[in-house]
């Protein structure tokens, strides 16, 4: 038997909303948001506590979420991100904020090194006003965005495109071949992003090429940043990146975690928030 739930929308109208629909939405909100929260959803879909824990569980057992005090979170295990056009707009403000802010950390005369994903999307189109910088990309968007930048004379420098197989999907590049370039260069700064950060797993990514090659610049220069948005903490992804001992600033639109608090080997982190 479906049970009919007749719910107000953010514009005061009534919605009605069967259970699996709720639990679509839940999805839908958890994938923009990167969390939900207990409380919230009785709130907004007018229904007991219970109700939302039982779908959370339900939805845990599909390994479609991973359900955490007072809420959950996404999981990735058994699933694929989305395409690279479909996460543009998620959480793009605060993509936006970390990205502003991380290009401080860039100095005239670096070598920097880029990785693939939104945020370094929204990271590469706030770089102006530096000069004499050499960028190395793995990414089709991001190589594209600052080629027309260096055209326009916000900056000053060059930029190395890596090369390797494309993934048509996700606009990168990787491979063996984007791995051995990247051993014949000196970098000062990797730039890398993440699928999750735990202090469990570290730095995780969902696909293993692309997190290989984030390993490769890791590895090879003299210091790491990680551009990350909230909803990305306490998330773990498929593939392990670098623990985040190897981790000098994290740059993000949220203060430092309080359950990250007293945990000796996060001392040495930077971080910078947005």
């Amino acid at each position: 038997m479906h049970y009919l739930l007749i719910i107000n929308d953010h514009g005061g109208r009534n919605m009605s909303v069967f259970p699996e629909e709720r639990k679509n939405e839940i999805l839908k909100e958890l994938n923009i948001m990167g969390k939900v929260k207990v409380m919230e959803l009785v709130d907004q879909f007018n229904v007991s506590e219970e109700t939302i824990r039982r779908d959370l569980m339900i939805l845990e057992e599909k390994r479609l979420l991973k359900r955490v005090y007072g809420g959950a979170i996404k999981t990735v295990f058994g699933f694929e991100e989305p395409p690279f056009t479909q996460r543009t707009t998620v959480n793009q403000e605060a993509k936006v904020k970390v990205g502003k802010k991380a290009v401080e950390l860039i100095s005239n005369g670096d070598v920097i090194a880029i990785d693939v994903g939104t945020t370094m999307l929204e990271f590469s189109k706030c770089i102006e006003n530096k000069k004499d910088i050499t960028i190395l990309t793995n990414s089709l968007p991001v190589s594209s965005v600052l080629t027309e930048k260096l055209n326009q004379n916000k900056f000053t420098g060059q930029i190395l495109l890596l090369g390797g197989q494309i993934d048509p999907k996700h606009q990168s590049i990787s491979g063996s071949l984007t791995e051995q370039m990247l051993n014949q260069f000196n970098i000062d700064k990797a730039f890398i992003s993440a699928g999750g950060v735990s202090i469990q797993s570290g730095v995780s990514n969902y696909h293993l090429h692309e997190t290989l090659v984030s390993r490769k610049m890791v590895e090879v220069s003299k210091q790491v940043i990680l551009l990350t948005d909230y909803s990305k903490i306490g998330v773990e992804t498929f593939c392990k990146v670098c623990p985040l001992e190897k981790v000098d600033v994290i740059v993000s639109e949220q203060p430092f975690p309080e359950e990250w608090r007293n945990h000796s080997k996060l001392e040495e982190i930077n971080w910078n928030l947005a």
